[in-house]
C-alpha cells in the first residue's frame, strides 16, 4: 500500500455501539458493519502523515455475516478489517461502479497475500 510505517487504530463494537457512531457520523440508520475514519484527508493531514484513521468493525455483524456467507467469523473480520484500511487510502466503491470493481480487486489481492479467500459469490458483501 506504499505505507509501510502507517498506524491506524482498530475498534470493535457491537451492533448497538456501531449503530451509534453510523448515525451519528454518517447520518445512516442501524448497524454498519465496518466504518472507516480516514485521517489522511482533510486539512490537518499533514500534522501526523504516518498516521492512517480509525477502522471500526462490528464483531455481532461480522459473525452474522461470516455465517450466512459459509465463513468463519474470523474470516469474515479479516475482510471487514482490508475493507475499511483500504477506506483509509482513498478507495470508495460507493462512487460509481468502477471504483467498486478496483476496490474489490484490491481487496482481493490483499486478503491473497494474507492468505485469506475474499470473494463471496463475487462480491465483498461489504455494508458500510
Amino acid at each position: 500500500m506504499g505505507c509501510p510505517d502507517g498506524e491506524l487504530s482498530l475498534l470493535i463494537l457491537d451492533n448497538p455501539q456501531i449503530t451509534e457512531l453510523n448515525q451519528k457520523y454518517l447520518n445512516r440508520k442501524g448497524p454498519a458493519n465496518v466504518i472507516a475514519f480516514p485521517m489522511r484527508e482533510g486539512g490537518y493531514s499533514e500534522i501526523a502523515p504516518q498516521l492512517l484513521g480509525d477502522v471500526v468493525i462490528s464483531v455481532e455483524k461480522a459473525a452474522d455475516e461470516g455465517k450466512s456467507f459459509g465463513i468463519s467469523m474470523e474470516e469474515r473480520f479479516l475482510q471487514l478489517m482490508v475493507h475499511g484500511i483500504l477506506h483509509l487510502f482513498g478507495y470508495d466503491h460507493e462512487k460509481s461502479d468502477k471504483e467498486e470493481l478496483i476496490m474489490e480487486k484490491k481487496s482481493e489481492d490483499l486478503m491473497q497475500i494474507i492468505g485469506k479467500k475474499e470473494e463471496i459469490n463475487g462480491r465483498t458483501g461489504c455494508k458500510c
